[in-house]
């Protein structure tokens, strides 16, 4: 619980943080073509936000996963899957927030909304990523669960297909899907009503 509240504050501080950045570069503002207005900067303060992100999680999820499955880990050992869990969370967070950026656009009426919008529209955006990712995040709990032997991820990915199929590498997406999404909706919630209350408070600009 305490991890999860420290890299998603995270993740969205460094994506406005590099976003704000990309601003004063004409380039990263441009629209990408046949992307229905996607600007180069959404991308690249993604990638940011996603690793940021990363650093902080892989060691968190590898201590909640080994306590989860009853096993013990060393300190030399927590940023074990860093690699898979950095490329499932560049795919993960780089998808949510494409997602928020083209309904910000496109539907910019749900978000003036106090909760419903917000809420939908972020869990939608962050289910749809996960959907995405599935896969891989199945093989990241593998790896830091210590399930099988060491192979690199194409490999792995691979292998299980075979032997299960494409469930296989869906398992456990219900209770994915529904954890993704009440937790996410609910996380924008509080963020744009946090953000509305220090911009009355007057503690930004």
């Amino acid at each position: 619980m305490l991890g999860s509240g420290i890299y998603r504050s995270v993740q969205f501080s460094a994506f406005e943080a590099a976003y704000t950045f990309c601003d004063r570069y004409p380039f990263c503002k441009k629209e990408i073509p046949g992307t229905f207005g996607l600007q180069v900067r959404v991308i690249l303060a993604g990638a940011c936000g996603s690793t940021a992100r990363a650093i902080i999680e892989s060691p968190l999820e590898l201590a909640k996963i080994r306590r989860q499955t009853g096993q013990t880990y060393l300190l030399k050992d927590v940023y074990k899957g860093f690699s898979v869990t950095w490329i499932r969370t560049l795919g993960l967070m780089g998808m949510y927030f494409i997602f928020i950026d083209s309904f910000r656009r496109n539907l910019p009426h749900l978000f003036s909304s106090p909760v419903l919008g917000p809420f939908l529209l972020s869990g939608t955006a962050a289910t749809l990523a996960w959907w995405i990712v599935w896969p891989i995040e199945n093989m990241k709990s593998q790896v830091q669960g210590n399930f099988g032997k060491e192979q690199p991820l194409k490999t792995r990915l691979v292998m299980t297909f075979r032997e299960r199929g494409i469930t296989g590498l869906y398992r456990g997406i219900g209770p994915g899907t529904l954890r993704s999404f009440l937790a996410n909706g609910t996380s924008m919630i509080v963020m744009s009503n946090a953000q509305k209350l220090v911009t009355k408070l007057g503690l930004r600009d």
